[in-house]
């Protein structure tokens, strides 16, 4: 027969555990936690963790498996390689392009792969050297007559852009006599172009090469000429001690030079079905 004493005990065992596996747990936050003051590169060297957003069904920069939770794409690649180099682990923390420069800003990222340095980004954040050049370009059908941005700069033609988007701006700086048919979103711009109630569609080459490999009846990219590209970039959290940054600059150099940072691109277009013959003749990376 167990006494009351020896319940008391009991209890008093488990409250003790329970008290000891709080604190564990507690310390493996805290382990985790930014130190005051602590630089983003002190930061992940003591954690062993590089922090990164992952945002779902943005092929080729990111891509979930829904059914096993793995991540993978041209973005995670980066990552995956940045991290070991800094003898870290990749942690994936789902987020959206929209929310990922809060994101930096408090301490929940440590660095964004994929953004665009606009002004307006870089009140708030720091970007690195670019990734790559993100070519502009048209989705038409192959009988559209326009072969250069000149060519597309009169009324008569009509431009889908996505409402806020670097297409957008592009476009009104680039084309400003052309008819833009300004949209809400990238696919109510595509939807533009498959109605007929625009000519062509103005995206960077990694979308629309997804976009036309989605729906080949849309009809083929084209480069307009002049070839007119946008940097894409690393976007890290301001920091007085801006050796990260540093790093992150040599760290794409150092690819660059190999060739991995275009072998990473062509492998992630596969994952929608792109192949490298697929990339019209002369779009560089």
């Amino acid at each position: 027969m167990v006494t009351r004493r020896q319940i008391g005990s009991l209890v008093g065992l488990g409250a003790a555990a329970a008290i000891i596996a709080d604190s564990a747990g507690s310390q493996a936050v805290a382990d985790n936690a930014p130190a005051p003051g602590e630089s983003t590169f002190a930061q992940i060297r003591r954690t062993k963790k590089l922090r990164i957003a992952g945002i779902v069904g943005t092929e080729p920069y990111y891509h979930k498996d829904l059914a096993t939770g793995q991540w993978s794409g041209f973005c995670v690649s980066m990552a995956t390689d940045l991290a070991k180099a800094l003898e870290a682990e990749v942690e994936i923390i789902e987020s959206t392009w929209g929310n990922s420069v809060l994101d930096l800003q408090a301490n929940k990222i440590d660095i964004m792969f994929g953004l665009s340095p606009t002004p307006s980004r870089a009140l708030v954040v720091e970007f690195t050297r670019p990734i790559m050049n993100n070519t502009f370009t048209i989705i038409a059908k192959p009988d559209f007559a326009a072969r250069s941005w000149e060519d597309l700069n009169k009324p008569e033609m009509r431009v889908a852009v996505d409402i806020g988007s670097t297409h957008d701006l592009f476009a009104r700086r680039t084309i400003p006599k052309a008819t833009l048919v300004a949209l809400r979103t990238p696919d109510d711009a595509v939807l533009s172009l498959q109605s007929g109630r625009a000519d062509c569609l103005i995206q960077v080459a990694m979308l629309s090469l997804v976009t036309v490999k989605k729906n080949p009846r849309l009809g083929k990219v084209s480069i307009p000429t002049p070839v007119s590209s946008q940097p894409t970039c690393c976007g890290v959290r301001v920091d007085l001690d801006s050796r990260f940054r540093t790093y992150v600059d040599n760290w794409l150099e150092y690819n660059r030079s190999l060739g991995a940072l275009r072998e990473w691109i062509i492998s992630s277009l596969s994952l929608v079905g792109i192949q490298e013959q697929d990339i019209p003749p002369g779009l560089q990376f």
